[in-house]
């Protein structure tokens, strides 16, 4: 009796090893793919990248951070820009515009955010905006904003176009150069979408402020 009470608990004892195995190994799989439930913003263009250059994920210089890092703040500064149109604008097609660039931009800024934080750098704090420290990107001053804000009607929609043609025109010239510096191939995807999107848009405001 006793080597048979013996030998039921040894097998006991193996099958719930086993089982305690197999549910570890459940609990590692999940965690695997877990990581886009919660982090979405930061793991999507991680897969992006790993799907277009399978290379090590470390595949970025210099010039991509700064790319991503540059683009962040005034990405935010164009939403900015845009959220006021649905209130001043008299205009439906710059209410329809601004729309567009919201639409666009919020989602880069997710995925620039996330790439950011993939890389083990720094992403830009919220109202982070050095606007001396853009030079040449079209970023608008405090006083240019608050302007625009005290704008309403055909004269909002005028500010509106020729500020964001100046601020378009600085993201294209920062896309530019992300295309010929840069490494990442989702970053340099992302700079040639800017480039053609934004040049598209620059030439819809200067056809209605009458300046094609």
């Amino acid at each position: 009796m006793t080597s048979k009470r013996s030998l039921f608990r040894r097998t006991a004892a193996a099958v719930s090893a086993g089982a305690a195995a197999v549910v570890l190994a459940a609990c590692g799989g999940g965690d695997s793919t877990g990581g886009h439930d919660g982090h979405g913003a930061s793991a999507s263009p991680s897969a992006t990248a790993s799907a277009q250059a399978p290379a090590a994920p470390g595949q970025h210089n210099a010039a991509d951070a700064a790319f991503a890092k540059g683009m962040i703040p005034h990405h935010r500064q164009a939403v900015e820009m845009a959220d006021l149109a649905p209130s001043r604008a008299r205009s439906a097609e710059v209410k329809k515009l601004a729309e567009d660039i919201r639409k666009a931009q919020d989602p880069e800024i997710k995925t620039l955010s996330g790439w950011l934080a993939s890389w083990g750098e720094q992403v830009p704090a919220e109202g982070a905006m050095d606007h001396s420290a853009h030079g040449t990107s079209g970023m608008m001053t405090a006083e240019q904003m608050d302007k625009l804000k005290d704008a309403s009607g055909a004269a909002f929609d005028t500010a509106f176009m020729e500020l964001m043609v100046e601020h378009h025109e600085g993201a294209v010239a920062m896309a530019k150069t992300e295309q010929a510096q840069g490494a990442f191939p989702a970053a340099k995807a992302m700079a040639e979408a800017i480039v053609t999107s934004q040049s598209a848009e620059i030439a819809q405001m200067n056809k209605l402020l009458g300046k094609s």
